[in-house]
């Protein structure tokens, strides 16, 4: 068997590659290398093995899809025009992806990995419109299709794009605070004892209660709307980041304490440069839990009280039996709500960077 010992250490640890396979640590773990004979070019994030067939399928979905949309009769009364070039312009985004991995190895790993489920949403899209648009077999208005849907978006771009960003605002400034305190109030609950005593009871009763229940005593208690959501997605977010952050410290290694106290550190060293740092993964847990409850609190928030933002969209549309308005408002919550979680998983990646390799 031909390879080369990139590393000969004791038995539990080690690095073997034949070929372009590589072993690493006593069997246990391998990955294929991103330039793999065969191709079979795999690894730990790109898992699926290089096919020649299905990177081209999301293209034929989204062209069958298209077809059917201009072939079919309609039944119901729609704008297919958004529609229609909401697929064209996605036919030509994977058109364009498929040409230049014949260049790119990093485009090409990608679309190979996400080309099935880019083939179904396409498959989706086209029984949706189907089932919709064209046979009347889902009614309205409580099953519009994607086309109704695009439409109602186009009409009423101006107060969805205001309405996203009172939500945005709303969400950032109580997040922030949320978090800020909840750090805060856990570092002194994980650290001393004399805290721990007074604000745990605290967070057992206040923190257990979903925030959306304390809505009837914000409104009463603060001067205006948008004081009292901010109150609830603040007190929403203490929560969990409170606790997360209290956990992990407590659970950090009296010898990790124990070494740096023997080269001469102080109290605030110890905090900010052994116990905060070791606990940041507990922290982010909590962070990431905080920010599925923001989400939520800040919609039913929105619902009651707020004269803007994407709940005040919903709850109005709903009034008005329009339900292709509300799902316009839903997608827009996923997308901007995605790219917020993208953003904290980017900042965690870049914090927590030494995790990298340790972790499956």
């Amino acid at each position: 068997m031909e390879g080369r010992n990139l590393f000969n250490g004791n038995d539990e640890s080690f690095v073997y590659e034949e070929n372009d396979l590589i072993f690493q640590g006593n069997t246990k773990t391998s990955y294929y290398k991103t330039e793999n004979k065969g191709n079979k070019s795999v690894d730990d994030v790109n898992w699926k093995p290089i096919s020649v067939f299905w990177p081209i399928t999301p293209i034929l979905s989204f062209i069958l899809a298209l077809l059917e949309n201009l072939i079919v009769p309609t039944v119901q009364t729609v704008n297919l025009f958004p529609y229609r070039l909401f697929l064209i312009a996605f036919i030509i985004i994977f058109a364009t992806w498929y040409l230049i991995s014949f260049f790119n190895d990093k485009i090409k790993i990608r679309l190979n990995q996400q080309s099935q489920l880019y083939f179904a949403i396409g498959l989706v899209l086209l029984i949706w419109d189907i089932a919709s648009t064209k046979t009347d077999f889902l009614p309205l208005p409580f099953f519009p299709s994607l086309a109704q849907i695009l439409d109602s978006m186009i009409q009423d771009r101006t107060t969805l794009i205001i309405s996203t960003a009172y939500s945005m605002r709303l969400l950032v400034i109580g997040f922030s605070i949320g978090t800020a305190i909840g750090l805060s109030t856990g570092v002194l609950i994980g650290w001393y004892k004399q805290w721990y005593y007074w604000l745990f009871p605290v967070l057992k009763v206040i923190g257990v209660v979903p925030a959306v229940a304390w809505i009837p005593i914000a409104m009463i208690i603060f001067p205006s709307s948008f004081i009292a959501e901010i109150f609830l997605i603040v007190l929403c977010v203490w929560f969990p980041v409170t606790f997360m952050t209290s956990s992990g410290i407590v659970n950090i290694p009296k010898t990790y304490f124990e070494a740096a106290r023997t080269l001469g550190a102080d109290e605030k060293f110890l905090i900010f440069k052994v116990a905060i740092p070791a606990a940041m993964p507990s922290i982010f847990t909590g962070i990431y839990t905080a920010t599925g409850s923001s989400f939520a609190t800040l919609v039913v928030s929105e619902m009651i009280g707020a004269k803007a933002g994407l709940g005040w969209y919903i709850n109005w549309a709903k009034g008005w039996s329009n339900y292709a308005k509300v799902y316009a408002s839903i997608i827009i919550m996923a997308i901007v709500f995605s790219i917020a979680m993208k953003i904290i998983f980017k900042i965690r990646d870049k914090i927590l960077i030494w995790q990298k390799g340790l972790l499956k």
